[in-house]
């Protein structure tokens, strides 16, 4: 299981990971995350197919209730088809009260998954902008201390000329400013790729809008079906009750197939959360060709990784501090001689000061901290909230799907009790006060009197 600081992989996805991957040919796949591998994939695809023999199964089921319904009528007596019909309509009524339950269990595991896309989406938009501030701060940064190496220290060489002493200082930090700005450069590591978190974000957010208006729409269309399916019990309307049934058989195709889904997703989640640093490495290095170590210092972010800038910014450091004493002896011992010097000294100072500032902030940002709590922030949404919606998800595919083949067999039956409720009042007792032509009877007596 994976031990990334601040983050575990559940017990779930643990079991999960522990499922048999098998290809097509029945061969034992590989269970390490890998998409784009084509025995992975049939594996997947492998789990898929146990929800369409799942289907075939119903189906297989409901025909020979059928058949049996129609072709293989036994004679029984009255009192036996009275209780019989009366156990089938109860069973109908138990099938839509649990795919009710289903449904509020999808309800939930919907919801769950969206907060944890979402936090994902959230996640990558903050280490996108972490990124795109340290390539502006540094981008910044070089600039400005080209245009003062270009404009005014070249022009305090000028000043200088006739004055090696001097010449000297201001030659060295030039030397030292473009030696910092060259450090800097390097220190850049993300210069706009082409797939950037950002983008992936948007992508992320836009298939899982699609995703939740896709399972919202599913559960109402069940939730209908069981709203009408008990109106039409409780009021025994038949023509209501037969467009139920075939709704509800069209509908159980809907179920079995979203289970499928949710089967191979759920396991190839649970895959990828069980290790995603080597695969998030990984891919991550061949889209932005960053270097390995600066991947690995900011996915592990612990003690035993060293920082893969800490020498260029222990340069720049030493650098920009001898800048500054450079700038002050100037100040002290040129200015009096050289006052025309004076005002490019002060833009000169005024520059360092800038860089200084910018080159705290730099350090701040290009620590792994920030960078990794986006990183596992990202994996918890992912693996605790997304992975926990899809298997509430899956349970509700799973109700729904073993409640809609008890509705298709079982609705049949009690449609058919609907033609002889009124035929049946004949066979009552006529003295039963709850025979309704008794009932017709009475209040005809009481307006007579």
């Amino acid at each position: 299981m994976s031990t990334i600081h601040g983050y575990r992989a559940s017990w779930w996805t643990y079991i999960l990971h522990q499922v048999p991957h098998t290809n097509f040919q029945f061969e034992v796949v590989d269970s390490n995350f890998a998409p784009q591998d084509w025995n992975y994939q049939q594996a997947l695809l492998f789990l898929a197919s146990i929800a369409g023999l799942c289907l075939v199964i119903s189906l297989v089921l409901i025909c020979v209730y059928l058949i049996k319904l129609c072709c293989c009528r036994s004679q029984e007596e009255e009192e036996s088809k009275s209780r019989r019909a009366c156990c089938v309509t109860w069973s109908c009524v138990a099938a839509v009260i649990i795919c009710c339950a289903g449904i509020g269990i999808g309800f939930y595991g919907n919801s769950e998954t969206n907060d944890g896309i979402y936090q994902v989406t959230y996640s990558l938009m903050n280490a996108n902008h972490t990124l795109t501030s340290i390539d502006l701060l540094i981008s910044d940064t070089v600039d400005l201390l080209n245009s003062v190496v270009k404009s005014d220290l070249t022009q305090l060489e000028e000043i200088f000329s006739k004055h090696t002493e001097f010449l000297v200082i201001v030659r060295n930090t030039r030397r030292q400013v473009e030696s910092v700005a060259q450090h800097l450069t390097e220190m850049s590591f993300w210069k706009g790729p082409e797939l950037t978190p950002n983008m992936v974000a948007e992508q992320v957010n836009f298939i899982e809008d699609y995703r939740w208006l896709a399972y919202i729409l599913l559960l109402l269309l069940d939730l209908i079906i069981c709203l009408f399916t008990l109106l039409g019990l409780a009021k025994q309307i038949k023509w209501l009750v037969i467009v139920m049934t075939v709704v509800s058989f069209f509908v159980l195709f809907l179920s079995w197939g979203t289970m499928g889904l949710e089967m191979a997703a759920a396991v190839g989640l649970s895959d990828f959360c069980s290790d995603p640093n080597g695969y998030v490495q990984n891919q991550t290095q061949m889209i932005t060709n960053i270097s390995p170590d600066i991947l690995q210092y900011y996915i592990s972010c612990n003690h035993d990784v060293e920082n893969p800038f800490r020498q260029r910014l222990t340069m720049s450091q030493r650098a920009l501090s001898n800048i500054h004493s450079q700038l002050h002896g100037l100040e002290l011992e040129a200015v009096p001689q050289f006052p025309s010097a004076e005002k490019n000294l002060l833009v000169v100072q005024g520059m360092l000061n800038t860089t200084e500032g910018n080159f705290h902030h730099l350090v701040a940002l290009l620590n792994c901290r920030g960078l990794h709590k986006d990183y596992v922030d990202a994996l918890k949404g992912l693996c605790y909230d997304g992975m926990e919606g899809i298997l509430f998800l899956l349970l509700f595919s799973f109700l729904s799907a073993l409640s809609f083949t008890a509705a298709v067999c079982s609705l049949p039956r009690t449609w058919k009790r609907f033609n002889s409720r009124d035929l049946d009042y004949d066979d009552m007792d006529e003295d039963d006060p709850f025979n309704p032509q008794e009932s017709k009877r009475f209040v005809q007596w009481q307006s007579s009197i």
